[in-house]
């Protein structure tokens, strides 16, 4: 959406446009297409409202990012510097014909008594040998032509076998004569056999058709930029890049017209500065001003809540509701196929989607203070005072609580968000895999907090059906559980029979460690096919069951036991709550 205001009529006139991209490979280059990611959950929610599949693909916009064309004109240039001519005369060995099936020794022959006779012919009609004592003009496979006035022969029909055997007769016995393969019209390619009557000629044609063709490669690949040329402009204009909630789309398209992701927050944000220098939230924006979150009366932040508080008098839901205060007038400008659209509230569609975004903005710039009355031409929004400390402030959804600074790569905490998932500690972290399939996260962290408490387990994270991540909310729980779990494989009594952790160690194959050890395995040097977490351990050689941490190797197992039990005994009355028939731990022990 580009908007602009019309102070004339003192309203924001806003320019929708709403189109597909799609990486089409429009170049003949070697080097691996594009690839899809998608979730089939992503896949549903495109088709729920309606994306039109069949039309991204076969009417998107292609485009390259800058490291695509980087490498493209490398390779290009590279090409032609080492192989422009493939197997032409320029090479000065001499490969022997091959004599091995008859058809190719009849066909080279045959090719040297054309080529020897098309060349008297030029030789004996140096005006016009195309049409003077020629027989090569009336044949389909060998046309006369001039190519940068040099006469040639067009070859038509030929395999890329025949081509090659044609290639090796010109190098052994015409050195006066030049294959090329060049790009004609349409993007066909022609096989041409070039005269020159001297050194100097065939030096010069062959630096003027190289030249030729890395001009023409390189307008190819100028075309093929595509999409991205957009994307360029906005770089070098520097404009306020307006979004809601706009961190992963801010990462695709560095993903896409970029290149790939730097491998650190911080990389990413100072990279994205250099490059879009001026980006605002609104969500940001809504979420960190109080007069904002007064006006929406601190409700939700979603882009078509927003839309929907802030901008009643074009929200579809809101059109008709009487209001005193006063909002920015917007005129939407549209052809006719997008008119009829732009205001029917299509939900998650992009066009309108941009629309709702740049309304909320308009309508917070407002409640800000900026004035939109004075000259769009001197309106800098990217260094408006009002707006200073909100631009480059970008909310990461997936971790809500922090916000990233674009121009120093710093997350911090904010206190207008609220923390969705518990902060990290990987020193808390313990690594268990090989259990059973039947075990569910919510078992997983029953039987725990049944011997450490009901608030030891922060978190428990499935990687894949084979293992988890168990987050404790003190380091020493880590210690604790992998000698307690390593005491209890190596008891064949009751105790570890009925102790609470059995259900864990069922099967007998239940593996442990802290998650150094899962550092080490995800970094593993030896390459594995497998995809569960559980075969790749296997595969690399883990054949232990619980790796303690050197610290602790000294614990005795009858202190680990004591603390087990005590900590058992101070949580007796939840554990009893959750399975009023479970034995104590107590009682299991005095059973001995």
């Amino acid at each position: 959406m580009i908007p602009q205001f019309h102070a004339q009529v003192s309203n924001m006139i806003i320019f929708r446009l709403n189109f597909y991209i799609f990486p089409r490979k429009e170049l003949s280059v070697e080097g691996p297409t594009d690839e899809f990611l998608c979730q089939t959950t992503s896949i549903s929610f495109l088709a729920k409202y309606q994306f039109d599949f069949n039309a991204c693909i076969h009417e998107g916009i292609s485009y390259l990012s800058k490291t695509q064309e980087e490498e493209a004109l490398q390779n290009l240039c590279s090409a032609y510097e080492n192989a422009l001519l493939g197997f032409s005369s320029e090479f000065k060995e001499y490969v022997e014909i091959p004599t091995v099936r008859t058809a190719d020794v009849f066909f080279t022959e045959r090719m040297k008594i054309r080529f020897h006779e098309w060349r008297e012919n030029v030789l004996k009609y140096p005006e016009d040998p195309i049409l003077k004592g020629n027989d090569c003009g009336q044949n389909v496979d060998f046309q006369m032509v001039f190519f940068k006035m040099h006469p040639a022969i067009m070859l038509n029909g030929f395999t890329s076998h025949q081509l090659k055997l044609i290639q090796l007769v010109l190098r052994k016995y015409f050195k006066d004569l030049l294959y090329f393969c060049v790009s004609g019209e349409n993007c066909s390619s022609q096989k041409l056999v070039v005269y020159t009557d001297s050194e100097k000629d065939r030096a010069s044609l062959m630096q003027e058709v190289k030249e030729d063709q890395l001009r023409s490669g390189k307008l190819k690949i100028h075309s093929a930029v595509g999409f991205r040329h957009v994307i360029d402009l906005l770089m070098c204009e520097g404009k306020l890049i307006v979004g809601h909630n706009c961190f992963l789309d801010i990462a695709h398209i560095y993903k896409k017209f970029i290149g790939p992701l730097p491998s650190s927050m911080e990389e990413f944000a100072l990279s994205i500065n250099k490059i879009l220098p001026h980006i605002i939230d609104t969500k940001h924006l809504i979420s960190s001003n109080n007069f904002i979150q007064y006006l929406m009366k601190k409700k939700k932040k979603s882009l078509s809540s927003a839309f929907s508080l802030l901008c009643p008098q074009l929200s579809s839901a809101s059109q008709n509701l009487a209001s005193t205060r006063s909002f920015v007038k917007v005129d939407v400008q549209a052809d006719e196929l997008g008119s009829s659209s732009w205001n029917s509230g299509a939900k998650h569609e992009a066009g309108f989607d941009a629309f709702m975004t740049g309304c909320v903005f308009a309508q917070a710039c407002s409640h800000l203070g900026i004035k939109f009355e004075q000259d769009s031409s001197i309106l800098d929004l990217a260094r408006n005072d009002n707006l200073k400390s909100y631009i480059n402030i970008l909310y990461p959804s997936w971790n809500s609580g922090t916000v990233i600074d674009l121009r120093t790569g710093a997350e911090s905490p904010v206190s207008c968000y609220k923390r969705k998932y518990p902060k990290i500690e990987f020193a808390n972290i313990a690594l268990i895999w090989g259990f059973s399939s039947k075990l569910k996260p919510n078992d997983m962290e029953e039987c725990l907090c049944k011997v450490f408490g009901t608030a030891s387990v922060i978190s428990v994270f499935f990687l894949d059906r084979t293992a988890a991540l168990i987050q404790f909310n003190k380091m020493e729980l880590v210690n604790d559980f992998l000698v307690l779990k390593d005491m209890l494989e190596k008891d064949d009594g009751p105790v570890s029979v009925l102790h609470p952790l059995a259900k864990l160690l069922e099967g007998g194959n239940t593996r442990a460690a802290d998650y150094d050890t899962y550092r080490d395995i995800c970094s593993s040097s030896v390459l594995t096919a497998k995809i569960l977490f559980a075969d790749q351990a296997e595969a690399i050689g883990i054949r232990w069951k619980t790796k303690i941490r050197p610290a602790c190797k000294e614990t005795s197992e009858l202190d680990v036991l004591k603390d087990s039990v005590s900590e058992h005994r101070s949580n007796k009355n939840d554990s009893e709550k959750q399975n009023q028939h479970q034995f104590s731990f107590e009682e299991m022990l005095n059973s001995l």
